[in-house]
């Protein structure tokens, strides 16, 4: 480590805000207000909305509470394990509201960078003092004076700036692909809604509807389609990439196997497969997934609370977008059976479940379109893996100083710090 790097506590370098007790009265579900919790944080740390998850707020709403772009906030409760601590930047103005479960970290001036502070407090390091010195029996918590207390080794602010560019790079290169996946499913989702709901396909116009059912396309069953939970196995002695119920998204297609697994037991699935939950209320919550993260003609084994949709008829793509098309969850919610709060679905209900289904041209053009959709968006998850596995690796020896980048000329925007600490004085 540099001679330059110096030993301090937190408390040198930043201050800590409460938030704002906001009424509940006030609450509600759309709005141009977000009123943020430690909930709006993913499990890996930083800040990301939830679809369908974010509170609004219509109440009176004193303006040193509004988050100007480019703040930095810290989860100062536990919603789940490893949240206590988590760091966000705000990535616009007038729009998030800062409550009291947050902390707003304001840099001391001259002495730390915001991006700085928002990657070391995503250091293991840092995460760990704040988890050990926090209280609480069911909640966990933390305070101001406890974080102050956290031990760091820190640079002069120009080497700060340095470090927090090149990982800010790593940081803007993965939401860019974020946003391509986002896009290019919502693409492929107005695809399957203009052709198969609004029947607008390829040469609607000149085909004849008889009591709307276009000629050629028949009413058969889903189970008839679909390959229902197809009959795969695993040797129990070997190991299989697993996939819990946790690693579905409620607003994405896209998850990885996070570890290997022995045994026999669970779901089995291949890539090019579509996972849906059968257990409230994951199904409710919209949690779904597309098999893309297994080797070539590997198996995979997953929680038995999955269903397994193999394409048969229907394209896989077809599979997986009608899955998370209302109708068929709402079909699949009215078979749940079981004691409250652990209703399953039955896999009968699929043979109730009646498709509209196209002539095969329809049907290979429609795959023609939607697969390469598909496989941009796995290519794209890929990349960010790769990107989030390389950044993981720098942050720690970039934060501890044995990456040194001192000597490298890079180029990064002035420092926030100043322009953040301004406003919090003036709101």
């Amino acid at each position: 480590m540099n001679k330059s790097w110096r030993s301090t506590t937190l408390r040198n370098l930043l201050k800590i805000e409460h938030g704002y007790a906001f009424k509940g009265e006030y609450f509600s579900e759309s709005g141009h207000y977000v009123l943020l919790t430690p909930g709006n944080f993913y499990e890996e740390g930083g800040f990301k909305l939830r679809p369908g998850k974010d509170r609004s707020y219509s109440g009176e709403i004193p303006e040193r509470y509004i988050l100007p772009k480019g703040s930095m906030i810290v989860a100062m409760t536990e919603q789940a394990e490893g949240l206590l601590g988590s760091p966000a930047i705000m990535p616009e103005s007038n729009r998030f509201l800062h409550n009291q479960r947050l902390g707003l970290v304001i840099p001391k001036a001259n002495r730390a960078d915001t991006n700085f502070l928002y990657h070391l407090f995503n250091t293991n390091i840092v995460r760990q003092q704040i988890r050990n010195s926090s209280s609480g029996a069911k909640v966990r918590h933390t305070s101001p004076e406890r974080i102050y207390r956290v031990k760091v080794t820190i640079p002069r602010l120009p080497t700060q700036r340095k470090i927090a560019a090149i990982l800010t790079a790593y940081d803007d290169l993965i939401e860019i692909n974020q946003r391509r996946i986002v896009l290019l499913e919502r693409m492929a989702e107005e695809i399957y809604r203009e052709w198969f709901v609004r029947m607008r396909f390829p040469g609607y116009k000149n085909t004849k509807f008889v009591k709307g059912v276009p000629e050629g396309w028949h009413l058969r069953r889903f189970s008839e389609l679909v390959q229902v939970n197809p009959r795969e196995s695993v040797h129990k002695d070997e190991l299989a990439p697993h996939v819990g119920m946790e690693d579905l998204s409620e607003s994405s297609m896209h998850f990885i196997s996070k570890e290997e697994r022995k045994g026999a037991a669970g779901s089995k699935f291949r890539n090019r497969d579509t996972l849906l939950p059968r257990i409230t209320p994951c199904l409710e919550n919209g949690k779904r997934g597309f098999v893309t993260c297994l080797k070539e003609q590997q198996v995979g084994i997953g929680s038995t609370e999955f269903i397994v949709f193999r394409e048969k008829i229907l394209p896989a793509e077809y599979i997986y977008l009608i899955s998370c098309h209302q109708s068929f969850r709402q079909h699949a919610e009215l078979s749940m059976t079981g004691a409250s709060g652990r209703q399953r679905v039955q896999n009968d209900c699929f043979t109730y479940f009646f498709v509209l289904t196209p002539p095969k041209n329809i049907r290979e053009q429609f795959s023609a379109i939607a697969r390469p959709l598909f496989d941009s968006i796995s290519l794209y998850a890929r990349e960010n893996l790769t990107l989030t596995q390389t950044r993981d690796l720098l942050l720690p020896r970039l934060i501890s100083g044995k990456l040194s980048v001192e000597d490298l000329d890079i180029q990064f925007p002035p420092s926030m710090c100043e322009d953040i600490e301004d406003a919090h004085q003036k709101g």
